[in-house]
Formats: structure tokens, sequence, C-alpha cells
């Protein structure tokens, strides 16, 4: 199974959604999560995961969930290889047992071209990175998601979910 998540903030509460879907190309979701957080850390340039991780793990351990793959709103590492974001964390967390791919709608200053994927008719591309799983295949993960959008449909589907849950 694949977790898609996202985390929407108000002040120091979070909003954590996650939907679990068996195949890339599932239009609908298998089942939908949401936990709440209080106490959430500020925000820090360059250190989102410290903000992050926290609330995606308690979203996984609220409600068990065992995923093969987990898809991060934003970045695994930061500049494509080795800098660590929140994808690379959250998998150094979970000790390596489930790969995860972060798709990240603006560009960090230090990734390159080469994790653009370019999606539907979209002229902005999302960039992919990974860990756990080849950044190639990772990037064909993610365009054969379903939706002609820019954003994949599921994608947007954890993103609505986050945003209709009143926090704080």
């Amino acid at each position: 199974m694949i977790l898609a998540v996202d985390v929407q903030y108000s002040q120091n509460s979070a909003a954590i959604a996650g939907v679990l879907f068996k195949s890339w190309q599932d239009e609908d979701t298998q089942k939908e999560y949401v936990s709440l957080m209080d106490g959430v850390a500020d925000y820090e340039p360059g250190k989102f995961f410290k903000r992050e991780l926290p609330c995606i793990l308690k979203l996984i351990e609220d409600h068990r969930l065992k995923p093969e793959c987990i898809v991060v709103d934003g970045f695994v590492f930061l500049d494509g290889f080795s800098k660590p974001g929140l994808g690379k964390h959250l998998f150094d967390t979970l000790n390596g047992a489930v790969s995860v791919i972060g798709i990240a709608k603006k560009r960090y200053k230090d990734i390159d071209s080469q994790f653009e994927v370019y999606r539907g008719d979209s002229r902005k591309p999302l960039y992919v990175t990974a860990v756990g799983i080849e950044t190639q295949q990772a990037k064909r993960n993610i365009l054969a998601m379903h939706g002609n959008s820019r954003l994949p449909t599921l994608i947007k589907r954890v993103d609505q979910i986050c945003r209709g849950i009143k926090v704080g």
C-alpha cells in the first residue's frame, strides 16, 4: 500500500491527513485518515522536517499504518542527492523500512532540472526526489498517477482533506 500525507498548520497546531491506495494508477483511495496535533514546532528555514516529521509520525502511529511507500509534500533530498530533507529524515526515522517519495511544487535552490516532472499540459514542473526507491522509478510512478493536471488526483485529495479540517 502507498500512503500520501499532507499537513496543514494553524499557529502551533496541525491537521495531518493521509490517503492510502494500492496502485499508482488508482483514482480513489482505499482509506483516508486524519490526526490532530498540538505543540507543533515553529518553522525553521531549511529545517522544515523539524515541524512536519512529528506530525507525519503521529498519523502513522495513531492509525497503525504500515505502508510500503510514503509520498510526502516536499523534498527527500534538498539537492536531489545527499542534503537531507523531510523525506530522508522520515526514511531514517522509520529505519529504512519504507521507501519515501517527495513531491515538491516549488524548486529548492539546490535542486537540478533532472528532478523535474511535467504532468498533463502543465508548464510548471513538480520536483521528485526519493529514497528506498530509484529516483527514475519514483518519477515514473508520479507520472503514472491518475489525473491530467499537474497534481495527481490523490495528492489533490490529501491536500483537500487537510484544508477541510478545523485546526486550533
